[in-house]
This record gives structure tokens, sequence and C-alpha cells, in this order.
């Protein structure tokens, strides 16, 4: 293992992954404030947030997004929300880790009008890539917007799932040099394993069936999503 990525979903979990970061040396931290989770946000929360993002082991602000599937949050709230941490990671020259779960065309519009109009100029700017799109659901041509916008993507435990023909087509026409593996843990536990707790040594499986629809070898595959790793949340050599 090289490294792996701990993230918040609100204040409290954020301040839970800086700490774990401190303790162990291969893990590092995202804070953030996810979709299904700020219903009550404050604006403290946001100054809490800047305050650990400062940690020299925080690399990423996440998880941030937009969720339409839950329905705990108003899209107009998760949006608020979305925007002031959008603008937050450009302030402070970080990436954004996002959720997207049934708002592609929304969160396509956000991330349009983000890097258009409020990214230029910031320090996250000069980045090579201004975040990722975690557990990616959407088409080939969202893909190539994503592309064109600085994004990343990321696949996890359900490219390998024997019934995710249409997610395994895609995953072959992905640009293997833009594409992140994840487990998204405890959830999303690839096959053998689905429906079960999942955990990070399963990325493994993810890598495996990445290696069959490319025609790559799994070491491969992990050093191509790991130099990406790398270049995207700026990990040392």
């Amino acid at each position: 293992m090289v490294a792996m990525i701990t993230q918040g979903i609100d204040v409290p979990s954020s301040r839970a992954a800086v700490a774990l970061a401190e303790r162990y040396d291969a893990v590092y931290a995202a804070v953030g404030i996810h979709p299904d989770d700020c219903a009550d946000f404050q604006p403290g929360m946001l100054s809490e947030l800047r305050t650990l993002a400062a940690h020299p082991r925080v690399v990423a602000i996440g998880e941030i997004g937009l969720d339409n599937y839950w329905k705990r949050v108003p899209l107009s709230t998760q949006q608020s929300v979305l925007r002031l941490q959008l603008d937050l990671a450009a302030e402070l020259g970080l990436p954004v880790v996002l959720h997207d779960r049934e708002t592609h065309d929304l969160i396509m519009a956000e991330l349009q009008d983000w890097v258009r109009q409020r990214l230029p100029g910031t320090p996250l700017a000069q980045r090579p890539f201004v975040g990722v799109l975690h557990g990616f659901s959407g088409d080939l041509a969202m893909a190539h917007e994503a592309y064109e916008l600085g994004f990343v993507l990321s696949l996890a435990g359900p490219v390998t799932f024997k019934n995710a023909r249409a997610l395994q087509a895609l995953a072959s026409q992905l640009l293997p040099h833009r594409l992140l593996i994840e487990t998204d843990a405890p959830y999303l536990s690839p096959h053998p394993w689905r429906g079960q707790r999942n955990e990070p040594a399963r990325v493994q499986a993810v890598a495996g069936k990445l290696a069959e629809l490319w025609a790559l070898t799994v070491a491969e595959v992990a050093a191509l999503t790991t130099a990406t790793a790398r270049t995207l949340f700026a990990l040392p050599a």
C-alpha cells in the first residue's frame, strides 16, 4: 500500500479523519460536509473546515456534492453548501472529492459555473486537476465534460458486479490516466463480497476488473491509478 485517503461527511467526522491521518503515516484526510448531512449547516462550520484544511495531512475538500436519491435535504440547500465548499477549495488550493447521485445535469452545471467563473486566478487553478467525481455513474459524454473541466473520475465496487454490463462498457472507454479506483468503504463492496461491509483491501478487486476490461495487468492498473492519485492529491513520491 502506498497511501489511503479517508474523508469526512460533516465537521465531527472531518475532525476524526484528520486525527486518523495524524496517527498513521500512510493515511491522509479530506474534510467536508456531505450533501445528505448539510441540513443544519451554519457559517461557523465553514470556518472550522478552513481550520481543519490547514493541517498538512489534509489533501482535499470532500466529500461534498449533490444527492437527489435520499431527498433528506432540499437541493437548494445542498447547492448553497456545495458552492461555499467549492470556493473554499479554490481559495485553499485543494482538490474536491465530489458526490453525485441522480443529479448529473445539475452538478455539471454547478461545476461549469465554478470552473469558468470562480476558479480562475485561485490557487487551485494552478493544480493539474481540480477534483474527482467519485463513484462515477454518468455516461461517456459526462466523462468527457468532466475531463474538460479538469476533473478525474473514480470507480468503485459496482464495476465488478456481474450485472453491471453498462458500467463495464463505459469503464472500458474511460481514459486510464484520468481514473482512480476506490472502495468507498464501508459501502459498495465489490464482487464476491457484494452486500457486505467493505474494506480498503478490496480495492484490488476493482483493479482486477479494470485490468480485464483494459487488457492490462493488475500491476499496470495500479501504477496508472496511483500516479493519477499522487498528481491529484499532491501526495509525496
